[in-house]
């Protein structure tokens, strides 16, 4: 073989090569996602930021502040939940930074997990945007004793919104109240490239295990992220498989601690990841399945508690079609002990929706501010076949 013909490929494997950066995005936080790289001091005044290109890596339009951990307004003391320092939107304001189109998988599914608290504005709200498609997140509720909590959502990717291909992500504050500086603050924004799990002839379920979900921020106090509620539709989940169908959002959680959170702190059943219904009735997941008209199936799942100081009585609720089951749980709040439960249920239609949420609200026992619930994992459903007489 001539010089010219082995040429050929060396010179294809290094193009592939080069181009491999470009075939992904890394999960974790984007550029200055933890807002550690701020505006120059000729960019600020007090902490508002002056001009729409002082913070590194983001764009910003309305009334947008720089804050420092400890930051005092009037009586009230700002805490920055990770690192120094994070940013905080007044009226209508937002923040906005763009992901290289080459990075993004058209058609692929990616999850957007950022931390924020709320300040003196009572009911919040935050829009989040990205490849033409957007959600309005609550913040009427806190979870966490500290006022922080993070939240994920979830997006498409589409075509790019501007000539390069590239998507534009955005956080923006619809709110309209008294103080222009009443707005929520916001920290550590970080994205996850989704791989949603399929169906098996083992597992009518998809993603059962919850392995499949958002990216956790690791070294927050709180630990976990909140699915948002009302995330009605599956390709809208940052949740592969699983809608919330309520009022008020549960938390993913990661395991591999002493349950104190922070990103891995957590008891969980079976494996890394698992949900915690944080607020009772008003906190459900669901997922519907194929299902067979007349044949039986039986759901299985574990029920625990996160060993985060959740003790006392608790109690998941679930259904599969017209059948369901209350499986009361003791916890110590250690996350020692797991309870495994079935239900029965004759499928009446070719789709079965399953559904579980707490009894009650419950919160930790150590800081009676915090909510937290049952832990379900493992969930499955098979069908079975009738005893032959």
């Amino acid at each position: 073989m001539g010089r010219s013909a082995m040429a050929v490929p060396v010179m294809l494997l290094l193009l592939c090569t080069m181009r491999r950066p470009a075939l992904g995005i890394t999960d974790g936080l984007l550029p200055n996602g933890n807002f550690e790289r701020g505006p120059l001091p000729t960019q600020l005044r007090g902490t508002r930021v002056l001009g729409s290109s002082a913070i590194p890596s983001w764009q910003t339009s309305g009334f947008v502040e720089y804050i420092p951990s400890g930051h005092k307004q009037g009586d009230m003391l700002l805490v920055v939940p990770v690192g120094a320092y994070a940013v905080r939107l007044g009226n209508e304001a937002s923040i906005r930074t763009r992901l290289p189109g080459a990075a993004l998988r058209r058609g692929a599914r990616y999850s957007l997990t950022f931390s924020a608290a709320r300040t003196c504005a009572q009911a919040e709200q935050l829009n989040v945007s990205a490849s033409g498609q957007s959600g309005l997140l609550a913040m009427q509720t806190m979870y966490s004793s500290n006022g922080w909590d993070s939240y994920a959502w979830a997006f498409v990717a589409a075509a790019g919104d501007n000539s390069d291909g590239d998507v534009e992500v955005a956080i923006h504050n619809p709110g309209v109240a008294d103080d222009p500086a009443c707005g929520p603050v916001i920290d550590s924004v970080a994205i996850k490239t989704l791989t949603p799990p399929r169906r098996t002839n083992r597992n009518l379920v998809k993603n059962g295990d919850f392995e499949e979900g958002p990216y956790i921020i690791p070294g927050t106090k709180w630990g976990g992220v909140l699915i948002p509620s009302m995330v009605v539709a599956d390709e809208h989940s940052p949740l592969p498989g699983w809608m919330v169908e309520s009022l008020k959002a549960v938390r993913y959680i990661d395991g591999g601690g002493d349950g104190s959170g922070g990103g891995g702190g957590f008891a969980v059943p079976r494996g890394r990841r698992a949900v915690e219904l944080v607020a009772g009735k008003e906190s459900a997941v669901a997922q519907v399945v194929r299902t067979v008209p007349g044949r039986r199936y039986a759901l299985s799942f574990t029920v625990g508690d996160a060993g985060n100081a959740c003790a006392g009585k608790l109690a998941v609720e679930a259904r599969a079609g017209r059948e369901a089951t209350t499986v009361a749980y003791e916890s110590a709040g250690d996350g020692g002990a797991t309870k495994r439960a079935v239900l029965p249920f004759r499928a009446a239609a070719a789709r079965t929706r399953i559904v579980f949420f707490s009894s009650f609200y419950s919160t930790r026992s150590d800081d009676r501010s915090s909510l937290c619930g049952p832990v379900i994992d493992d969930v499955a459903v098979v069908s079975v076949r009738a005893k032959r007489r």
